[in-house]
């Protein structure tokens, strides 16, 4: 990766009241929410835990932000783990209800316009919804965003589809028109790199964490194989890829 990005004065802009491209699955609204949404906080509680929480800071006083948060599934867990400065938003209303009757601290904001008001106010911000939701430009905007609101020093947490898995790459950009882009763990560094972070670690999303389930585990068995398989064809091809699954995420550090 070039150790010498374009300026961030010459990324364009945008503006943070402007409509943005998705329209059916917004990006500041989480799309992921099941049929029974209370159900949801019990079986996305072992899926945050095992992809999010090994990435969070050991201090508890922690200002974390979650944006779209939709019902409140992410800041359940981390209220839960006994973070005390916890803050998720969502542009959707009747998503942010269901987390006000659990107590949970959420309300309604879109998230450009809400992060064009905060100047390093987070140790920690985290997206529920994947990066692809948004545009290339539109992207690289919301970073520099997070990035200015974060404290020096503090991180964001973000994911998106992952091109380098053929099986589902494709996929993945051909089943959503709101789904503008895939990335590899070498673009999604790039991305974050641009939106002004440094340090930027590259991570695979767990899918397979629910272990009451007996099908996890062959669900687990065949995607290692799957993905191993994968790993040594491109490693055939000259490419080294050591993220494979469905979904690619990085942790990312605001230089202080």
């Amino acid at each position: 990766m070039s150790a010498n990005p374009r300026p961030l004065s010459a990324v364009p802009a945008i503006p943070v009241d402007a409509e943005l491209a998705a329209r059916l699955e917004p990006f500041d609204s989480y799309w992921q929410a099941p049929a029974d949404v209370e159900s949801g906080y019990a079986s996305f509680l072992a899926y945050y835990r095992a992809n999010y929480f090994p990435h969070l800071p050991a201090e508890r006083d922690a200002r974390i932000l979650v944006i779209s948060c939709g019902p409140g599934y992410l800041v359940n867990m981390l209220v839960q783990a006994g973070y005390r400065n916890v803050f998720g938003i969502d542009s959707d209303a009747a998503k942010v209800e269901h987390a006000r009757k659990r107590n949970l601290p959420c309300e309604v904001a879109r998230a450009f316009a809400f992060l064009s008001r905060a100047e390093q106010a987070y140790d920690v911000i985290i997206p529920e919804q994947e990066l692809n939701h948004l545009t290339h430009e539109e992207t690289i905007a919301f970073l520099r965003l997070c990035s200015r609101a974060l404290r020096p020093g503090g991180r964001t947490i973000v994911y998106a589809m992952n091109g380098a898995n053929p099986l589902v790459g494709s996929e993945n950009s051909a089943h959503n028109i709101d789904h503008f882009y895939n990335v590899t763990e070498y673009s999604l560094s790039q991305l974050l790199q641009l939106g002004g972070f440094t340090d930027i670690k590259p991570f695979a999303l767990k899918l397979y964490v629910f272990w009451k389930n007996p099908l996890n585990y062959v669900g687990l068995a065949v995607t290692s194989v799957l993905e191993l398989t994968m790993r040594v064809i491109f490693m055939l091809y000259g490419k080294k890829v050591t993220v494979l699954s469905k979904k690619v995420a990085a942790v990312a550090i605001v230089p202080r």
